[in-house]
């Protein structure tokens, strides 16, 4: 294991074992930091291992764990605490060193110009060139100080980036603030396809500093809580802004943990989901290397993103094994918790013809409820003729697991959200219900139109509009109509392009002569693979309205 200097008394390495640690403390290390979650990989010692190790050799130890894209201020705090703390030269490892490196830098922020920091970074082998704005603000705002703007956005996903974007576009003059504490931006609708071979991974992930508006002020920083009477919001480190409009667009929690195993187990044992950056690969891997067996797909139940998402890994996972000729060696089924197979019916009967063309048995009312990786079972609930409740398991070569989701816990119990936990907001405005200067859009608000990159679309420059005249004292005029559009990807090469809004109403983009999206198509598949990601990095964060200017 390479030891890799960022200062005298700094260095990084990647995953150490048991042995490394002679060589850490004949090095004269004096501390040793764990900045990896356990169980992140197979094989991985586990922290207390090398804490107990670490302590024959007369090293102190501290396990900070981290992941890339949320990293708090606790964990800043804390690092800084130990590094503070040391007795002398302290090694820090992750998986590769750049979450060590990122934690040291973020913890230096107030003691060391940021070029020094990204340069010892640099010269050690690790760019941390997107931590140049984090560092600023680690460097420059004091805790508990209270910040004013014209209108503040939580969230810097794809709705509140696009909805700062359109608001920055009609007034450049506003104060806008975008609070979010990740470094990375990600196209999620593209992990479909990285999930069949389609896009690599990287494609989907840009910088977050990369994505925030040019005039809009990016505070790095988790949301803790509301105080819509105050018209304020909280923040992980004590302190609050103000803002005269409040837009809210904190997206959905996938909760792996509500289903028991399902979490340890995720990303190896066959177990793969296409809702997750690091395991969408996973799912090609699986579907290429099977060679025959049983392959289980699950579906919650309502809300989640994307419901269309579940079975497009299977539509693409059936075409890889059509392909290599093992798909009649491959036992497929389809576990959905609701009861039918989608939601607007017009678009049925083109997903029908390809449930049976690749042989996948339907399991309506089937909900997963827990998952044991190395042997191999997936355990689920359904009703019974009787209405009772019964468990039932089912071995498996390949699960493709999609968990319960529900609204961020600081939304959940805040003041804006209703019984549901999610935020309450006018269906057609997406202002508040109960509070006038505060709006929502995206996968948190509790509309029933589908939580796709399309709505949130859709509903950005809505939202953009609607809070620009509360902002001058009018009332909100455009109109959402609940539009979404889940492009299902039934094999490489063709979609069935569902757009609907409120009520399932159809609501097409094109005539149907020019695309027919009730039936699979090229033109359709050109239009997700081609033509969609650029409309979204180019397009919707930089507040360009194609297609979705809001109608009076």
């Amino acid at each position: 294991m390479t030891f890799k200097t960022l200062t005298t008394e700094f260095s990084v390495c990647g995953q150490l074992t048991e042995d490394d640690l002679a060589r850490a403390a004949a090095a004269g290390f004096t501390t040793i930091i764990c900045n990896r979650p356990d169980g992140e990989e197979a094989g991985q010692p586990d922290a207390s291992a090398i804490a107990a190790a670490a302590a024959q050799h007369g090293l102190g130890f501290a396990h900070i764990p981290v992941t890339t894209g949320n990293i708090a201020d606790a964990d800043v705090a804390r690092m800084g605490d130990v590094l503070a703390d040391a007795n002398g030269p302290v090694l820090a490892y992750c998986r590769s060193g750049t979450r060590a490196a990122m934690l040291w830098a973020l913890a230096s922020a107030g003691s060391r110009p940021a070029a020094d920091i990204l340069g010892a970074a640099s010269a050690a082998g690790y760019d941390l060139a997107g931590l140049r704005a984090r560092l600023s603000v680690q460097r420059s705002a004091p805790k508990h100080s209270a910040r004013c703007f014209d209108i503040v956005v939580v969230g810097g996903g794809s709705g509140g980036i696009a909805a700062a974007a359109s608001l920055l576009k009609r007034r450049p003059s506003l104060s806008v603030a975008i609070i979010d504490p990740a470094l990375e931006h990600f196209y999620q609708p593209g992990w479909t396809l990285v999930g069949a071979g389609v896009f690599r991974s990287e494609e989907t992930r840009r910088p977050m500093a990369s994505v925030i508006p040019d005039r809009a002020t990016w505070i790095n920083r988790a949301v803790t809580g509301f105080a819509p009477e105050a018209n304020e919001v909280q923040l992980e480190d004590g302190s609050t802004v103000s803002y005269g409009v409040l837009i809210a667009a904190p997206g959905i929690v996938l909760d792996f943990e509500a289903i028991p195993g399902l979490s340890k187990t995720l990303g190896r044992n066959g177990v793969t989901c296409n809702y997750r950056f690091d395991t969408a690969p996973y799912t090609y891997e699986l579907a290429r290397r099977l060679r025959g067996g049983r392959a289980l797909f699950t579906q919650p139940a309502m809300p989640i993103k994307c419901a269309g998402a579940p079975q497009k890994a299977m539509y693409l996972s059936c075409d890889i094994w059509r392909e290599a000729g093992t798909l009649a060696d491959t036992e497929v089924e389809f576990h959905l918790a609701g009861a039918a197979l989608f939601g607007v019916a017009d678009y049925v009967p083109a997903l029908m013809e390809y449930v049976q063309r690749y042989g996948i048995g339907l399991n309506f009312g089937s909900t997963l409820v827990a998952v044991d990786g190395p042997r191999g079972i997936a355990t689920f609930t359904r009703n019974d003729a009787d209405g009772q409740t019964v468990r039932y398991e089912r071995e498996f070569d390949m699960l493709h697991a999609v968990p319960p989701q529900r609204a961020p816990e600081f939304v959940r119990r805040s003041p804006l959200a209703d019984a549901s936990g999610f935020i309450e907001v006018d269906p057609a405005t997406l202002r508040h219900a109960r509070y006038a200067n505060v709006f929502a859009l995206g996968d948190a608000i509790n509309t029933t139109n589908a939580k796709t990159a399309a709505a949130t679309r859709k509903q950005a420059p809505i939202v953009a509009v609607n809070a620009l005249a509360v902002l001058e004292g009018r009332e909100p005029a455009p109109l959402y109509d609940g539009y979404g559009s889940c492009p299902l990807t039934v094999e490489r090469g063709k979609i069935v392009l569902a757009e609907f809004g409120y009520g399932g109403k159809l609501a097409p983009t094109f005539p149907k002569w020019v695309l027919d999206g009730t039936r699979p198509t090229r033109k359709a598949w050109l239009l997700k693979a081609a033509m969609l990601p650029p409309i979204y990095w180019h397009g919707m964060l930089k507040g360009r309205e194609w297609l979705v200017s809001p109608e009076m």
